[in-house]
C-alpha cells in the first residue's frame, strides 16, 4: 500500500486524532492519519461545545476560519421532574470578549475544517481507510499498523491511538480492555433547525451569542443521565445521554426517552415549529479517573476517548481529547528529538506531562462522583428532583392553606422519600466527591 515509513501513525480523525497529527506535522514530523469514515468528521454528527483555550495551544488564529457557531454567554442548569424544573442559571456579558472562551459547534463541519488544517501542515490524511490490527515485531514492539486495503502493511516509528471509546482496534490487540457498560453513556441527539432570529429571541441572545442547557430529573427514568440543549446559529442540538448499563437494566429505549424529552412542558416551547433533520447516537466514556488504561506501551500511545479521558462532572470532552492528543505529540516529538527509539521506557514521558496537566488533575480529583452519582441514581434523578418541585411549588401556591401546614408537608415528604439520615448521608458524600 504505502512503502514509506512513517515518524508517526495516527488511528483516528476526531478531536484528539487531529490535534496530535497537527501537532506533530506542523513541526516537521512525517505523519500519516487513518480514518475509517468517509471524511473526518462524517461519523460526528452532533453538536458540541469547544473549549477555546484548548484549541488555542495547537491553533492560535483558529477564529480567522474555523466554523464556529455562537459564543456562550449563558449557561442554565435545571433539576427537573416531569412537570417543572427548578433551575439556576448564570449569564455574563464578560463573555462578549474579544476572543470567546467557549463555543457551540457542528462536529461534522469542525472536523473537516480541522483535518484541513492537518493537511495543510503537512501529513497525510487517508479516509475510508480501518486500520484492521498492530503490526509488531520480534520483540512484540509496535511497528506499525495493517489496514483493509490492498498493499500490506505500514510502518512507523510510533502509532498514536485515537479511535475513539468504541474503538476495536486496542482491545484486539490486548492493550486495553473493551469498555464495561457502566463505564459508558449512550447519547442520542437531534439538530432542530429554525431561524437564527428565532433562536435569538427565544433565548434573549445577540447575533452571535448563544446559550446551554443541562438539565438531570425525571427525564432519565431513574437512570444516572443527563439531557442538553445547545443553540448554534441556525439549529438547536437537543439530547440526553445515560449509562449503557442503565439502559439494559431498566429496559428502556433511548429514543423514547429523547421523545419525552422533547415534548417536556419547559423544553417544547424551545423548539416549537422546528425542522428536525439529523438525529445522531454515539458512546462517551464516564468512567472517569479510575477507568483510565495503560496511556503507553512499545511503540504506542493512547489519546482522547479511547483512554477514557473525560469528565462527566462538569461535562468535558473535547478539551481533554484534543489536550491530550497534543502532550502526546509533544512527548513524542521530544523523543525523537533526543534520538531515542519509541520504547515503553521513553513513551512514559507523555504520562508523565499527561499528569502534569488538568486533564488528571481533575478527573483525579472527582474520581469518586461517577460512582456515587451511578450508585445512587435513584435519588440524585428522581427522588430529589421530585422533592425540590414539591417543596418550590408549596412554596410559591397560595391557596388558603397556612404555611405551618406546608412546611409539615414539605418535611413529611422528605421523610417519607428518604430517612433523615438517608438524605444527609447522600448530601455529605455529593459533598466530599466534589472536595
Amino acid at each position: 500500500m504505502i512503502e514509506e515509513k512513517f515518524d508517526a501513525i495516527v488511528v483516528g480523525a476526531g478531536m484528539s486524532g487531529n490535534a496530535a497529527a497537527y501537532t506533530m506535522a506542523s513541526h516537521g514530523l512525517k505523519v500519516l492519519q487513518l480514518e475509517r469514515g468517509e471524511y473526518p468528521g462524517s461519523k460526528n454528527v452532533q453538536g458540541a461545545i469547544m473549549y477555546a483555550n484548548m484549541l488555542e495551544k495547537i491553533i492560535p488564529d483558529f477564529r480567522d476560519d474555523a466554523p464556529l457557531e455562537r459564543h456562550l454567554v449563558e449557561q442554565r442548569l435545571w433539576v427537573m421532574d416531569d412537570t417543572s424544573h427548578t433551575g439556576i442559571h448564570y449569564r455574563s456579558d464578560d463573555f462578549n470578549e474579544a476572543k470567546p472562551n467557549r463555543y457551540t459547534i457542528i462536529r461534522a463541519q469542525f472536523d473537516k475544517w480541522f483535518s484541513r488544517k492537518v493537511r495543510e501542515a503537512g501529513a497525510t490524511v487517508l479516509c475510508e481507510t480501518t486500520v484492521t490490527e498492530l503490526v509488531r515485531d520480534a520483540k512484540d514492539k509496535v511497528v506499525g499498523v495493517r489496514t483493509d486495503r490492498v498493499g500490506g502493511e505500514i510502518f512507523a516509528d510510533v502509532v498514536v491511538l485515537a479511535e475513539g471509546v468504541s474503538g476495536l482496534l486496542g482491545t484486539r490487540a490486548g492493550l486495553r480492555e473493551m469498555p464495561r457498560p457502566k463505564s459508558v453513556a449512550l447519547a442520542v441527539k437531534e439538530m432542530h433547525f429554525l431561524p437564527e432570529e428565532v433562536i435569538e429571541q427565544r433565548f434573549g441572545l445577540k447575533a452571535g451569542e448563544g446559550c446551554v442547557i443541562e438539565a438531570v430529573g425525571t427525564i432519565s427514568r431513574s437512570m444516572a443521565g443527563l439531557g442538553f440543549l445547545y443553540t448554534n446559529k441556525e439549529s438547536i442540538s437537543l439530547g440526553i445521554g445515560c449509562l449503557v448499563s442503565d439502559f439494559a437494566s431498566m429496559m428502556e429505549s433511548p429514543y423514547v426517552i429523547l421523545d419525552a424529552l422533547k415534548n417536556h412542558p419547559s423544553i417544547r416551547p424551545l423548539i416549537a415549529g422546528s425542522e428536525v433533520k439529523e438525529y445522531a447516537a454515539h458512546l462517551i466514556p464516564e468512567g472517569g479517573y479510575n477507568a483510565i488504561p495503560q496511556l503507553f506501551g512499545d511503540g504506542w500511545v493512547v489519546v482522547g476517548d479511547a483512554a477514557q479521558l473525560n469528565n462527566a462532572v462538569h461535562r468535558e470532552g473535547s478539551n481533554l481529547a484534543m489536550t491530550s492528543g497534543r502532550i502526546a505529540a509533544e512527548a513524542i516529538m521530544q523523543v525523537k528529538s533526543r534520538k531515542r527509539p519509541m520504547t515503553k521506557q521513553n513513551l512514559a514521558l507523555y504520562k508523565t506531562l499527561l499528569d502534569k496537566s488538568f486533564v488528571i488533575k481533575d478527573l483525579k480529583k472527582y474520581k469518586d462522583m461517577p460512582a456515587l452519582l451511578h450508585t445512587n441514581s435513584q435519588n440524585f434523578f428522581t427522588t430529589y428532583p421530585q422533592l425540590m418541585s414539591q417543596a418550590a411549588q408549596n412554596f410559591m401556591r397560595v391557596d388558603g392553606t397556612p404555611k405551618i401546614d406546608k412546611e409539615k408537608a414539605t418535611t413529611a415528604a422528605f421523610i417519607k422519600a428518604r430517612s433523615r439520615w438517608g438524605l444527609v448521608s447522600d448530601v455529605v458524600r455529593l459533598a466530599f466527591a466534589w472536595r
